[in-house]
């Protein structure tokens, strides 16, 4: 009996049956206890070129909530780059760009929740932290914007005091009057 690696009764494994269903139109999404994750495939089918294709991709009901969002951190951290990750949009600042030390902050709009991350220390925001560092504000509710608002400019300061500062002891290679001569 040939291997066509669904095991041996011709059917799909268990494991796979509950972390990998294929959808109609031949991407894969994952499930289980990844189903967090479904929005970038599952609901807009495509992942989105850019922020504008996200948001126009998103319920209308999210949408204004997600229009709102975008401009309060582009105002707040005017000099971060605005792309695509992961299939949702996050801003990058920093003095290192593509390294993980300059994503300053995601969001996504879910299917019961709009979630931001990572949230780092997020004060006055607790309620709404579930994980680590994952915020999720219920879509029948308004965005408590003063406080995102906190969280990015906070965020944005750790950037600049991070980007700015040297690290104590930190010395030159080459000092002028230091080498020997030889």
């Amino acid at each position: 009996m040939a291997d066509n690696g669904l095991g041996r009764s011709g059917e799909t494994p268990a494991f796979k049956q509950r972390y990998i269903r294929q959808i109609k139109d031949g991407g894969w999404t994952i499930e289980g206890q990844w189903s967090h994750w479904k929005m970038a495939t599952s609901r807009i089918r495509k992942p989105a070129a850019d922020v504008d294709a996200y948001i126009a991709a998103a319920p209308a009901a999210v949408r204004a909530q997600l229009r709102e969002l975008r401009a309060m951190i582009r105002s707040e951290a005017p000099h971060a780059t605005e792309k695509m990750s992961y299939g949702i949009p996050f801003y990058e600042f920093g003095e290192r760009p593509n390294t993980f030390q300059s994503r300053l902050i995601y969001f996504a709009a879910q299917k019961m929740h709009i979630a931001v991350y990572p949230a780092g220390a997020a004060k006055g925001l607790e309620q709404y932290l579930t994980e680590r560092s994952t915020l999720r504000f219920p879509l029948d509710k308004p965005l408590p914007m003063s406080k995102i608002r906190a969280l990015v400019r906070a965020r944005v300061k750790e950037r600049d005091t991070g980007a700015n500062a040297k690290p104590a002891g930190a010395v030159s290679r080459r000092s002028g009057g230091t080498r020997s001569k030889s």
